[in-house]
């Protein structure tokens, strides 16, 4: 994804709630997962995940704060 700054607050809102989506489906592969390598690999998306979407929060509040 690219820079959060340049986003609108409305797609800024989009893009966390969709990216809150994918980490609660990628928990939800991670209960049902079954051997190290698909958990490893669970596990390194979630925390892609989870570092996009701090960007795009503090981009939120960047934003809404000026």
């Amino acid at each position: 994804m690219g820079n959060g700054s340049t986003l609108s607050l409305p797609e800024l809102n989009s893009r966390i709630a969709i990216l809150r989506d994918n980490i609660r489906q990628l928990i939800e592969q991670a209960a049902g997962a079954s051997g190290a390598e698909v958990e490893e690999r669970i596990s390194a998306r979630i925390e892609q995940q989870n570092a996009e979407l701090e960007k795009l929060l503090k981009a939120r509040e960047a934003l809404s704060g000026q």
